[in-house]
């Protein structure tokens, strides 16, 4: 409850500051996912709306609002038109953001604008080569070595099994790492993953250690198979721009 209280008065302070209206806010980091430490930070995420004026310029003007990293508290947001120019290049960071199973706040008429987009921008192509290429870079930065950090296998773990939720599914995959882990149906490896996730939310130090060879098996083996099957995915045809517009002139007019 206090969490809560502070994140929302936080959100509170922030429009204030800025003279803008927030209207989605979430969590983005590894509380959402479900693998937070009990000294996790709390990685917060929003979109927001200017006055209607402020989108009527000629020159570009800044469209995030970033605060250094203070604490426990690690908040950014994106104003919505950079929400909207990012959901047509099929950015899968906000769609994350759109299926975080942690809301500070929901303006439910903006939320369905917004969500019901997302279906329709949605890349399977985009999405994959983004956690091929974030799952890639981890592993061989943290995950090659004899001695390794342990606690990295799930910033491997995670793009990975997203990846499969897309080939599988056709669809944004979901945020919580409980959830992808269910398309894993080597009890071994699931056994071995389960307690590694264990020791972390209960905060048991994951610090540098062997690497693990049935996990680093699967993550070598599954990134060969989706680099290859990624080749096969049929690229979709993104919608007209003017269904962007037409939400974003919505939602610019409810909120102002």
């Amino acid at each position: 409850m206090f969490i809560s209280a502070s994140i929302s008065k936080k959100l509170s302070d922030i429009e204030k500051e800025h003279d803008i209206k927030i209207v989605y806010a979430v969590e983005s980091g590894s509380r959402a996912w479900g693998f937070a430490s009990l000294d996790s930070d709390y990685d917060v995420r929003f979109i927001y709306v200017h006055k209607k004026n402020w989108y009527l310029n000629i020159l570009p003007k800044r469209d995030v609002v970033e605060y250094p990293i203070t604490g426990e508290w690690d908040i950014a947001g994106w104003d919505l038109r950079k929400a909207l120019f990012l959901m047509n290049k099929s950015n899968p960071v906000l769609f994350e953001w759109l299926k975080s199973p942690i809301v500070y706040y929901k303006n439910d008429y903006v939320y369905k604008i917004i969500e019901r987009l997302s279906k329709d921008y949605f890349s399977p192509i985009a999405s994959v080569y983004h956690y091929l290429h974030m799952a890639n870079g981890n592993y061989r930065e943290f995950l090659q070595s004899s001695e390794v950090k342990i606690k990295k296998y799930f910033y491997v773990l995670r793009p990975i099994l997203a990846c499969l939720w897309i080939e599988n599914y056709n669809e944004s995959p979901p945020m919580e790492f409980d959830t992808l882990i269910t398309q894993i149906q080597d009890t071994a490896l699931l056994e071995q993953i389960n307690e590694l996730l264990k020791r972390k939310k209960f905060g048991i130090e994951l610090g540098a250690g062997p690497r693990i060879k049935l996990i680093n098996e699967f993550i070598e083996k599954t990134i060969v198979h989706l680099e290859e099957t990624v080749k096969d995915f049929n690229p979709r045809k993104k919608p007209k721009q003017e269904l962007l517009e037409e939400g974003f002139i919505k939602i610019i007019e409810a909120v102002n």
